[in-house]
C-alpha cells in the first residue's frame, strides 16, 4: 500500500466531533494524536473533547429523541441498509484505515468492514419487527395490551480492538428501535467511528441522533453524562475494572447497562478430536485480531494422550505466520495497539517460562518500530502462570493437559470470567455435557469462532452481562408498556 494511498484515505476523514450533525471543533480547542501503531508515527490530531462538548452532545440526542422514536421503523431501515450497503462500498478505503488505526492485517480488516455492515444490515431488517401483543384478560373483563417503545437517549463506549464492528454492534440496534446516542470510541482508534458517523449521516439520518466524542480523558467527560440523568442506557464494551466503575455510576440513575467485559477462554481439545481441525479452529480462536479480542481463547485445555502433538502441530502453524505491517501484503500477523499491550505480554510469557513452560514458538518481543509480538506457543504451562489467570490479549498460545472430562470442565470454570469457551470432541454425548457445564454465554463446538450478527453475544460472571447481536440484541433498546383496556 503506497503512501499516497494512506494520505489520501486520512485526508476523506473529519476530524473533528459530530455533534447535532455538524462536524466542530472542541470547545477548547485542544486535538490529539492517533499513532500508527506499526510505525508508532503520528496518522492525525483528532478533537478532544471535554465536558462542554459532552453536555452540548447529550443535549443534542435528548433534542432528538422524540422525533427519531416518531420516525416510521420503514425509513430507519431504510438508512441502517443504506449505510450497510455504503460500507460494503468502501471496503477498500476502510479497511485501510482500520490497518492504519488499529494495525491489523488488511484481510482482517476487510472482514470486519463485512462484519459491521452485517449488523447494519441484521438491525435494518429487526426495525420492522417490532411488535407487542394483544390478548382478552383472564377474566374475560377487559383487554390486555403491550406495547414496546424505544428507551431513549443511549450512551455507547467502543473498545480499540474492533473500532468500526463494535460501533456498529451498538448504533444498529438503537437506531433500529429509535433511541439516539452519544458515542465515544477509544482514544487510540477513533478514526472508524468518525468515518461511521459521515457514512450514517450522509445516509439520511437527521441531526442529532447520532452525536460522536472523540477524548483523550474519558472518565472525566462520560461520568457526568452518566450521572446527568438525561441518558436512559449505557452500553460499554471494554475492561471489568471500568465495567464495575461504570455499573456502579449506573445504579444512581437506575440506568439500563450493558457490559461486555474481559474473557479468559478456554480451548478444550479432547482425546477423540480431529485434531487438524483443532489446530486450524485455534488458529482463529487464538490470532484473529492478533489475539486482541476478548473472545480469544486464552488457556488452551488439552487431553495428555494428544498434547504434544497438537502443540508441535500448533506450533508449526503459527510459527509460519508472517508478521509485519498490516498494509503489507501477505502479512498476517500485525502489530500490537501498544508498548503497554507488548510489555504485558511478555511479562506474561516470562513468568509461565520462569515457571517451568516450554517454549515451542516465539517467545521474545520483536525489535525495531512498531509494538510487534511473535505468535508464540507455551508447552506445560504451569497452574501458577499468570497467564492461566489473566487476560493475555496477545499472540500468545498456552497449553496446558488434564486427564478427564470432570478435571477440564472443571479447570475451565475455574475463572471470574464467562465470555466464551471452545470445544472440540467428536462425541455427541460428550459435546452435550461439556456445552452444558461451561460457565460462559457463549461456545464454539468444534469451530473457533462464534462471533454472528445474528446470533446473541455476551458473557456471564464477571465478563458482564446483556446481549448485542441476534433478536435479542434489540431487548436492551426497547421499553415494555402495558395499557389496561375496559371491557
Amino acid at each position: 500500500m503506497s503512501a499516497e494511498q494512506e494520505s489520501a484515505v486520512l485526508a476523506q476523514l473529519h476530524l473533528d466531533l459530530f455533534i447535532g450533525g455538524e462536524w466542530r471543533p472542541a470547545a477548547g480547542g485542544r486535538t490529539f494524536s492517533v499513532d500508527d501503531p506499526a510505525t508508532g508515527r503520528q496518522l492525525c490530531q483528532v478533537a478532544d473533547a471535554d465536558a462542554v462538548d459532552a453536555r452540548n452532545a447529550l443535549a443534542s440526542a435528548v433534542a432528538a429523541q422524540a422525533d427519531w422514536a416518531a420516525h416510521p421503523p420503514r425509513e430507519r431501515s431504510d438508512i441502517l441498509r443504506r449505510a450497510s450497503d455504503v460500507l460494503l462500498a468502501r471496503v477498500d478505503d476502510l479497511s485501510l484505515l482500520m490497518t492504519l488505526e488499529m494495525g491489523k492485517p488488511l484481510a482482517e480488516s476487510r472482514a470486519e468492514i463485512a462484519y459491521a455492515a452485517e449488523f447494519l444490515r441484521w438491525f435494518s431488517e429487526e426495525a420492522v419487527r417490532i411488535a407487542g401483543r394483544y390478548a382478552v384478560a383472564p377474566n374475560g373483563r377487559g383487554r390486555i395490551l403491550v406495547m414496546r417503545q424505544p428507551v431513549g437517549p443511549c450512551l455507547f463506549v467502543t473498545p480499540w480492538n474492533f473500532p468500526m464492528a463494535m460501533a456498529a454492534r451498538k448504533l444498529g440496534p438503537a437506531l433500529a428501535a429509535g433511541c439516539t446516542c452519544v458515542i465515544k470510541p477509544a482514544e487510540q482508534t477513533p478514526l472508524c467511528t468518525l468515518a461511521l458517523a459521515d457514512i450514517l449521516a450522509q445516509c439520511g439520518l437527521p441531526a442529532g441522533v447520532v452525536n460522536v466524542l472523540t477524548t483523550s480523558r474519558p472518565g472525566p467527560l462520560m461520568d457526568p453524562l452518566i450521572r446527568s440523568g438525561l441518558a436512559r442506557k449505557i452500553s460499554f464494551t471494554g475492561s471489568t475494572e471500568v465495567g464495575k466503575e461504570l455499573a456502579a455510576a449506573a445504579t444512581e440513575r437506575l440506568l439500563r447497562i450493558s457490559l461486555e467485559l474481559g474473557g479468559n477462554a478456554p480451548f478444550l481439545v479432547f482425546s477423540d478430536a480431529d485434531l487438524e481441525a483443532a489446530v486450524e479452529g485455534a488458529v482463529i480462536a487464538k490470532m484473529r485480531n492478533v489475539g486482541e479480542a476478548c473472545t480469544a481463547a486464552n488457556r488452551f485445555l488439552v487431553h495428555s494422550s494428544v498434547a504434544d502433538e497438537f502443540g508441535r502441530r500448533l506450533a508449526e502453524r503459527m510459527s509460519a505466520m508472517t508478521v509485519g505491517r498490516g498494509t503489507e501484503d501477505g502479512v498476517e500477523v500485525g502489530p500490537l495497539i501498544d508498548e503497554a499491550a507488548r510489555s504485558k505480554v511478555q511479562d506474561l510469557v516470562s513468568d509461565a517460562v520462569s515457571g517451568g513452560a516450554r517454549t515451542l514458538a516465539g517467545g521474545s518481543a520483536l525489535d525495531g518500530p512498531g509494538y510487534f509480538y511473535p505468535p508464540t506457543v507455551l508447552m506445560g504451562t504451569p497452574p501458577t502462570a499468570r497467564l492461566l489467570r489473566e487476560e493475555i490479549f496477545g499472540p500468545v498460545a498456552a497449553i496446558a493437559t488434564f486427564e478427564s472430562e470432570k478435571e477440564a470442565v472443571a479447570r475451565a470454570n475455574l475463572t471470574q470470567f464467562g465470555l466464551v469457551a471452545y470445544v472440540y470432541t467428536q462425541e455427541l454425548s460428550r459435546a452435550l455435557r461439556v456445552v452444558e457445564a461451561l460457565e460462559v454465554g457463549m461456545v464454539g463446538l468444534n469451530q473457533g469462532l462464534v462471533s454472528n450478527a445474528a446470533a446473541p453475544f455476551g458473557g456471564i460472571k464477571e465478563s458482564g452481562y446483556g446481549r448485542e447481536g441476534g433478536p435479542e440484541g434489540m431487548d436492551a433498546y426497547l421499553e415494555t408498556k402495558y395499557v389496561a383496556i375496559a371491557p
